[in-house]
């Protein structure tokens, strides 16, 4: 049988990171759905601060550029999480298997660090039912990403 490569991984890790993403926002809607929680604003804010610093205008009128930030808002977060996937994948490709906490930690950096870093959210401030509502989803993305990835066949 074929020793499975670094491409092989990496398009492991991107199915893993989608799996793990979709997870992710299934458990962040029914949160929102249970508690009545409006939708969180710092991914669109994430995509007006990134649009301003590269000098990139978002196209069209008022409503229409905002219906714009409104879907590059949540793609955002599915880059990162097929993104941390990725890394993952080629992580196993170089024979390192990451745990679910090393994962969770990970995609944690990966959606909140820029926002941290661009100043539209401070950890520092939140409250622990704000760090519940971040980190129990992030918790089941490490959780479903390593889990899809120990699934696959090692070879």
């Amino acid at each position: 049988m074929a020793t499975i490569g670094p491409l092989g991984w990496t398009l492991r890790g991107a199915a893993a990171g989608a799996a793990a993403t979709t997870a992710l926002n299934a458990v962040t809607y029914l949160d929102m759905a249970v508690r009545g929680r409006g939708v969180s604003s710092t991914p669109e804010r994430t995509v007006e601060k990134l649009a301003e610093k590269a000098h990139v205008a978002i196209p069209g009128d008022a409503e229409h550029r905002h219906n714009r930030v409104q879907g590059l808002g949540p793609l955002t977060g599915l880059v990162a999480g097929v993104g941390v996937g990725v890394v993952a994948g080629l992580a196993r490709a170089a024979g390192f298997r990451s745990g679910t906490l090393l994962t969770t930690a990970g995609v944690l950096v990966a959606a909140n660090g820029p926002m941290t870093v661009l100043g539209i959210t401070d950890p520092r401030t939140w409250s622990a039912t704000d760090w519940l509502s971040d980190v129990v989803p992030h918790l089941v993305y490490g959780l479903v990403l390593t889990t899809t990835m120990d699934a696959f066949p090692r070879r």
